[in-house]
């Protein structure tokens, strides 16, 4: 994705909050949150609040899904995770609403009271340097989710990881430069 204004803009702030959203908030989400979080630790302008959400609250106060967790660190990465629900306020809180997949962008946009709102959600994705040609309002959208690993295998929870990391690498990026 090639930054646009508002990603942009956001360069200039001290101080960049950053929603990761997925379905329950105990797989993909947190490992998202994990990941940037630890990537961004040494970064002093802007620096990164880093905080995940689901759009069901199925696990609210639950921890992060042993395989998830499992697979961030063997990685490297340390974060604390408690599962919770993304409430319409974030829109508020947050400076990116990143959502996972289709499904929770649509939960989320749905509940935008406004175009500020629908301006910060991009899919994680859309950060990646090698998917940065797809264009979010067409069908090749479908190639910027993040698949749900729950129920997988930790190969999926691997390969997941690996989608994070270089959509991730380009958040930043796009970010700090």
């Amino acid at each position: 994705m090639q930054p646009n204004e508002y990603v942009k803009s956001l360069a200039a702030k001290d101080v960049i909050r950053v929603e990761m959203v997925c379905l329950g908030n105990i797989c993909r989400s947190p490992m998202a949150a994990a990941v940037l979080h630890n990537k961004t630790l040494g970064i002093t302008k802007p620096r990164f609040i880093v905080t995940s959400s689901g759009t069901s609250g199925w696990h609210d106060g639950e921890g992060a899904h042993h395989l998830s967790e499992k697979t961030w660190k063997a990685a490297g990465y340390t974060f604390e995770h408690i599962s919770r629900k993304f409430q319409l306020n974030f829109f508020d809180e947050a400076d990116l609403i990143l959502p996972m997949d289709l499904t929770n962008r649509a939960v989320i946009l749905n509940g935008a009271r406004n175009d500020a709102d629908k301006a910060k959600v991009f899919m994680l994705r859309s950060f990646d340097p090698s998917l940065s040609h797809i264009d979010p309002t067409s069908p090749e959208v479908e190639h910027l989710q993040v698949p749900d690993p729950w129920g997988e295998t930790i190969e999926a929870y691997q390969e997941v990881l690996e989608m994070i990391e270089r959509a991730t690498d380009g958040l930043v990026e796009a970010l700090t430069s």
